[in-house]
């Protein structure tokens, strides 16, 4: 990714939108790598999130390509009307600079949509290249998947190479993306996930599924733009039905559900024990100093209680701590999510704080009676 995938807004005095996430422009708890693991662990739709992860690395791949062959013909203008038709050679002259936004097409602006629109022209015009070599047919390139801490996904392949020589041949070697890759990607993304019966099928209104596989099967195409609309509907659903539970999850709270039910179930339990040794020490007529000792279940159960309650280790949000799985703790690194969870966590402490207290004084200070 470029310079800004990787930049962060210090000063978002705001939760991110999903765009951002998508972007990398979010730090943990609500960075990318949670995302995922909210959507395979608790949301249990990670193919979504693949496909358009997979489907904006295409676009990638595609921008890699024809930013390449644009820097060749830029070097070698000579050699510019051997490269295609003269409407190729145009677009090629006019392409631009082109960067890898995230979110839906229908966010881009104009420039972005102009420079996608010819991208798409471009490869469809010249869709007809038959490379002898591809490195699609390396399982490693075209089955990498995205880079996250944990062995979770391998790292993708880098398809640029800085210092390759400049030719205007799009199936030379110094091009370190052929044509063959794109085409290849296309098709993995159909058969993994829009074909029915597909390895990790996403569902998808029956017309996009059509239409994609017309476009890739019958007219050969496997330009970004024929994935615009699946992308799209994946993207507002992900929005809609997804990343509002995951903000709630991750945004104002960190803990993950199998640790609030662990905390459920010994809270419960460390409440009854409370009671149990309570009323044992008042019917039996010990005196006060030894009933205080009844301050440790019931301090500990209301802890526990409020942290389920709450969602929110009032010890570990003062600490800056989040749960990304059950037992494994990041630091909370986003600014405005950090205040979040330590004024969650000081309020789940005062309840905790005052719950405990007039439980204690009532089980302290009532008159003992043998029974």
């Amino acid at each position: 990714m470029g310079d800004q995938s990787q930049h962060f807004d210090a000063q978002r005095n705001r939760l991110p939108s999903l765009s951002e996430v998508l972007a990398r422009k979010t730090q943990p708890p609500v960075d990318l790598f949670s995302f995922y693991i909210y959507m395979r662990d608790q949301q249990r739709s990670v193919d979504y999130l693949d496909f358009w992860l997979d489907v904006a690395q295409h676009t990638s791949l595609c921008r890699h390509f024809v930013s390449e062959l644009r820097r060749s013909v830029l070097v070698e203008t000579p050699d510019l009307e051997k490269t295609g038709s003269k409407r190729s050679s145009y677009i090629l002259d006019h392409m631009g600079e082109m960067n890898d936004p995230a979110g839906p097409s229908t966010d881009l602006g104009n420039d972005e949509k102009i420079k996608d629109q010819n991208l798409s022209a471009y490869l469809r015009e010249n869709s007809n290249h038959s490379p002898q070599s591809s490195l699609g047919s390396q399982p490693s390139a075209m089955h990498g998947d995205r880079a996250f801490p944990g062995g979770e996904r391998p790292p993708r392949p880098s398809f640029m190479s800085r210092n390759s020589p400049t030719r205007t041949d799009s199936n030379s070697p110094a091009h370190t993306v052929a044509r063959a890759d794109i085409r290849a990607s296309a098709e993995k993304i159909l058969y993994t996930y829009v074909l029915p019966g597909s390895e990790r099928e996403i569902v998808l209104p029956q017309g996009i599924v059509q239409a994609i596989t017309a476009s890739i099967e019958e007219e050969g195409r496997d330009d970004p733009e024929l994935f615009d609309t699946a992308k799209d509907y994946v993207f507002q659903a992900m929005e809609r039905d997804a990343f509002p539970g995951f903000l709630r999850s991750k945004a104002i709270g960190n803990l993950v559900p199998p640790s609030l039910f662990v905390r459920l179930v010994l809270g419960l339990f460390c409440i009854f024990v409370g009671f149990w040794v309570g009323f044992t020490l008042i019917f039996l007529d010990f005196s006060r100093g030894k009933r205080a000792f009844v301050t440790i279940p019931f301090l500990l159960g209301v802890y526990l209680l409020t942290s389920h309650q709450y969602s929110v280790d009032p010890v570990l949000g003062l600490a800056g701590v989040s749960e990304y799985t059950f037992f494994n703790f990041a630091r909370i690194r986003e600014p405005y999510v950090r205040k979040l969870i330590i004024k969650r966590a000081l309020v789940a402490l005062l309840v905790t704080v005052l719950v405990s207290l007039g439980v204690i004084v009532l089980f302290v200070f009532v008159p003992g009676r043998r029974l």
